[in-house]
C-alpha cells in the first residue's frame, strides 16, 4: 500500500512536491486544514519564506497541531524554508518569528544571500545512493551547529561555502537547505518516502 505524503499547500513549490512524491512511491495530497494534516503518514514542508509560512501556519490554525504531530512523531521532510521551520534555534530571523521545531539545529536564515546570490551544485547525501545530488539553493539558509540528536548527512564540498551544513536527518525528520523538487533529481523525495513507509 502506498503511504499518503501531504505538502503543505501555504506557500511554495507545492504541485513540483507532489509531482515527485508520486514519482517516489506515494500518494500525494495537499494539506491547508487540520482534518487534512490527520490523513497523512507524512508532511513535506516546501521552501517559500519562513516568516510569511510562520503566519500562514497561524491563520489556518494549523501551527498547534502541526507542531504536536512532529513531537508524536508525524515524519516530515522541510526543504529550505522548511528546514528553518523544523530547526528548534534560527539566527538572523524576524523579532516574532517561531518554528514548528523538531531538529536539534541552529540554522541561518538566508545565509547563502540573496536571491541573486542562488546557485546549483553537486552534493554528497548520505543514505542517497549514486552519484551526488544536483542540488539548488535559493535564499538559502545553512545550518550553523547540530545537537546531539541530529545527524549531519550533506555538506558542501567545494568554493566559499565549503563545509556548510545543508542536510540533516532526526529520527523520522529530514531537512535539506536545497530543493530537490525543481532539479528532476527525486533521490530525496525517494529517501523520505522510504521513511515514511518505515514508520507506519
Amino acid at each position: 500500500m502506498k503511504p499518503q505524503i501531504g505538502v503543505l499547500a501555504l506557500q511554495g513549490d507545492v504541485r513540483e512536491h507532489v509531482a515527485a512524491l508520486e514519482l517516489a512511491g506515494a500518494s500525494a495530497v495537499t494539506v491547508r486544514r487540520v482534518s487534512e494534516l490527520a490523513q497523512v503518514d507524512g508532511l513535506v514542508i516546501p521552501g517559500g519564506e519562513s516568516t510569511t509560512i510562520d503566519k500562514l501556519l497561524r491563520i489556518f490554525d494549523l501551527f498547534d497541531p502541526l507542531r504536536a504531530a512532529i513531537a508524536g512523531g508525524l515524519p516530515v521532510y522541510g526543504s529550505c524554508a522548511g528546514m528553518i521551520l523544523l530547526a528548534d534555534r534560527v539566527l538572523d530571523g524576524a523579532a516574532d518569528q517561531q518554528t514548528l521545531g523538531g531538529m536539534d539545529l541552529t540554522v541561518r536564515r538566508n545565509a547563502f544571500g540573496r536571491q541573486v546570490d542562488s546557485f546549483e551544485t553537486d552534493v554528497a547525501v548520505e543514505g542517497v545512493p549514486g552519484p551526488p545530488v544536483h542540488a539548488a539553493f535559493i535564499r538559502a539558509p545553512w545550518v550553523e551547529s547540530v545537537g546531539p540528536s541530529a545527524q549531519v548527512i550533506a555538506t558542501i564540498t567545494s568554493g566559499p561555502a565549503a563545509g556548510r551544513i545543508v542536510g540533516v536527518r532526526q529520527d523520522a525528520l529530514l531537512a535539506t537547505s536545497f530543493h530537490p523538487e525543481i532539479t528532476g533529481d527525486g533521490r530525496i523525495h525517494e529517501l523520505f518516502v522510504s521513511i515514511v513507509r518505515r514508520e507506519y
